[in-house]
């Protein structure tokens, strides 16, 4: 799939299906990234190949699952040479005492199962390491939206059928509720079934239940 990828699903099912081309995701990718960057799963790094960093010699991190997944990002940005690390984003990132100028999830979310409830896991577990101020931002494929047209909502059953997605029930006022119990600045924007999306600021942790001043 990855040696296909770019010319079908990003050229091809972004443009004509969901109706957002890859250039208004990169568009979005390049008002985000930042200097000190943690991508979550990279694909096949066509995104930070083509994005404009703010800074010649950026530092990147990759996070992936799967072990081919992280070659093929790190090969084909290794003019950057990127670090890498394979990890479960569902379960906290053991990343040390690096703080990022910007997290991307492009096209990751609706990949991820369960609810955007509990996909949000994501977000806790990449707030520790955002700078003082760093962003989280992404791209995710929303199954329930008035802007789906008849093929691109069977092509949403048909891809969760196969377990490639899990987004069935995927709405954007889920993903802003997720975002906005997190973090002080959200912005969301849509394109076709698309929704873009970007945070800042995290909101001070809740005290847990049991005493006042207690940090959960």
């Amino acid at each position: 799939m990855l040696a296909v990828y770019d010319w079908l699903v990003l050229g091809l099912v972004c443009r004509w299906i969901w109706r957002c081309p890859r250039s208004t995701m990169l568009a979005h990718y390049n008002a985000q990234v930042g200097a000190h960057h943690l991508d979550l799963g990279p694909g096949t790094g066509w995104f930070l190949d083509n994005c404009r960093f703010p800074t010649p010699a950026p530092s990147i991190t990759l996070v992936d699952l799967s072990d081919v997944a992280l070659a093929t990002a790190a090969k084909r940005i290794a003019r950057y040479r990127p670090a890498t690390r394979g990890a479960d984003v569902f379960k906290p990132l053991n990343l040390g005492a690096t703080q990022f100028d910007s997290v991307g999830l492009n096209l990751l979310l609706h990949c991820l199962p369960g609810s955007f409830q509990q996909k949000a896991v994501v977000f806790d577990h990449v707030t520790p390491y955002l700078g003082a101020n760093g962003r989280v931002f992404g791209s995710t494929i929303l199954g329930i939206d008035k802007r789906h047209t008849v093929i691109s909502s069977a092509l949403v059953r048909r891809l969760n059928g196969s377990d490639s997605f899990d987004n069935a029930a995927d709405r954007v006022e889920d993903l802003a509720r997720e975002l906005e119990a997190r973090f002080t600045e959200v912005r969301i924007a849509r394109a076709g079934v698309i929704c873009l999306f970007s945070a800042r600021h995290p909101r001070p942790a809740a005290p847990a239940q049991g005493g006042p001043g207690t940090l959960r």
